[in-house]
């Protein structure tokens, strides 16, 4: 049962969700005036976004930081240890406006006041001075302590249920043998992959007509899932990634043949499934990719270079984007989604030719963390492809981009729930270790220092948890309303998580660099998330500050 929250902590949360209000007003403030700032004949000019990227990825890092701090304070009833986090999460955050809203509003020329007004109010200032206290870090480890948990996820019983069954799974079945896929840098074994097939992680978002377990969307089951396993390896989590984006692709504009031909072995894991977008010279710029399809005798012939294809050697199914159109001036609409066929090979390099021709070369790039299903380069020599692996087929040309970054909202999700499993494990052996470890005569815990890191840990967990779940139910209730939500809290839990992660190995000490220790896995995995599906910059930038400038209209 969760303890009630005194009366104290109610007056807390009140205070903080009208800061925390008042701070986004701040914020909406900031937006109006960069608008106006770059604004060019009534509409933002690229040049000009570009000479302000500086102030404009800042405003989105604020804004998602508000936002999870919103989600963390629910107008509902909080234990009291979910209301001490979510005021933690709040002081937090209003530290951080506190102290870039007036630098900002400088730079911005912002003639107004209310960016430099919050900075300087009383009650701001109580809430920061109150939550970064020796007394208030006390008061949530002791709430932590007396519960033996890190906060109530506010989950009906049916997904409780799903998240128990795989964190047994990942904790009996993953977590053992995790650091010597790190380590070794070995291949996910199939065995795992079947067992983890078995549970349905596999057909989380395709329908049960085709072999799912969903007969309508559940994005929040699917972060469920993705969290739990990550909280084992970071590495096996992903593993659902990929099938998640090509079965939405197929699901939203693959032909009822295809869904029928495709679905049912990716959701029982009979077939192992690869992503491949990414170029040498175009990462992020998904619009401007090179790798051509042709048309050819049967179907197509793909030709060019892909780079970070990860699973690809395992992989029998890979989503490609490709560029089937060829006039240069087409741009983005002149791209096709493909679902390449191939054998699955298990070593670090691998090489098919088919029987009619051309060739599939693919080479694993060494990583220093994120090991165990290995990423690719690829070369496509006169690869083919038959006509019916077009997604959409003939209706379908033009096509791919649309359906590649609908796939990527979802895979932002998702990777915003591998960023909670990741941060989830770093909190707790951080929190193990510092209650065992003994220095200067006393346990590491009982240090200040040590609290106020593990305090900022656990709320910031709690705040990107909230968001996350907020995010996913949004996701699918309004999906094409809800890629602002998606984009917060993957730019957000990603960032988080590297520096969960790192103050997790800085309270480890030497243990924490020692590789028998898992927290110098989880530190080196977490340095890729910022990176992948979507690099913070470009999702600052290109996503998120876009979608501000277009909602805050004056």
């Amino acid at each position: 049962m969760i303890p009630k929250t005194p009366q104290r902590e109610q007056d807390l949360l009140r205070a903080a969700a009208d800061i925390v209000a008042r701070g986004e007003s701040a914020l909406r403030r900031l937006v109006a005036s960069l608008k106006r700032k770059v604004a060019r004949d009534g509409k933002p000019a690229p040049a000009e976004l570009d000479r302000h990227q500086s102030e404009g990825f800042r405003l989105a890092h604020l804004y998602a930081q508000a936002f999870a701090a919103r989600c963390a304070l629910p107008s509902g009833k909080l234990g009291e240890l979910e209301a001490l986090l979510a005021v933690a999460g709040a002081g937090l955050t209003a530290n951080l406006l506190r102290e870039q809203l007036p630098v900002l509003a400088m730079q911005l020329d912002c003639a107004d006041g209310g960016p430099l007004a919050f900075a300087q109010e009383a009650g701001v200032l109580d809430l920061v001075r109150h939550t970064s206290s020796p007394s208030f870090h006390g008061q949530v480890l002791d709430a932590i302590e007396r519960r033996q948990s890190f906060g109530a996820d506010g989950l009906d019983e049916e997904r409780r249920l799903l998240r128990q069954s795989f964190r047994s799974f990942a904790e009996k079945r993953v977590k053992p043998v995790a650091e010597r896929w790190h380590r070794e840098d070995e291949l996910i074994p199939d065995e795992l992959i079947r067992e983890a097939a078995a549970l349905g992680c596999f057909g989380l978002s395709i329908p049960q007509a085709y072999g799912g377990v969903q007969d309508k969307p559940d994005s929040l089951g699917m972060v469920l899932v993705t969290e739990e396993l990550c909280r084992g390896s970071l590495i096996f989590g992903s593993l659902i990634t990929r099938p998640e984006i090509l079965a939405r692709a197929l699901l939203k504009g693959g032909t009822e043949r295809q869904r029928a031909r495709f679905l049912p072995p990716m959701a029982s894991g009979e077939q192992m499934v690869a992503i491949s977008v990414t170029e040498p010279d175009f990462g992020s710029d998904v619009a401007n990719i090179h790798c051509s399809a042709r048309r050819a005798e049967g179907g197509w012939r793909l030709n060019g270079t892909k780079l970070w294809c990860t699973f690809a050697g395992r992989a029998e199914l890979i989503g490609l984007l490709a560029r089937s159109e060829p006039d240069p001036g087409l741009g983005y609409k002149g791209l096709s989604m493909f679902v390449v066929e191939k054998p699955a090979f298990y070593g670090h390099d691998f090489e098919h030719r088919p029987a009619h021709g051309g060739r599939l070369a693919g080479r694993a790039i060494a990583t220093q963390g994120y090991r165990g299903m290995h990423s690719y380069e690829l070369v496509f020599e006169d690869y083919p492809v038959p006509a019916a692996n077009l997604i959409g087929e003939e209706a379908g040309r033009g096509k791919g981009f649309y359906l590649q970054m609908e796939g990527f909202a979802f895979g932002r999700l998702q990777t915003a729930g591998r960023a909670l499993g990741l941060m989830q494990a770093a909190l707790e052996a951080a929190t193990g270790y510092a209650r065992e470890r003994q220095v200067f005569g006393q346990a590491l815990i009982r240090f200040g220092l040590t609290q106020e890191k593990l305090v900022r840990m656990a709320a910031l967990v709690h705040m990107s948890r909230q968001a996350c779940y907020a995010a996913a139910r949004r996701l699918d209730e309004s999906p094409a309303e809800a890629q602002m939500e998606a984009s917060l809290v993957k730019f957000l839990a990603c960032r988080q998580a590297e520096w969960v992660t790192r103050e997790a190995q800085q309270i480890h000490g030497g243990m924490g660099y020692a590789e028998e220790f898992a927290v110098s896995r989880l530190f080196v995995d977490a340095r890729v998330l910022s990176i992948f599906e979507g690099a913070e910059e470009v999702l600052a930038l290109k996503v998120i500050l876009p979608a501000l400038l277009k909602a805050h209209e004056e």
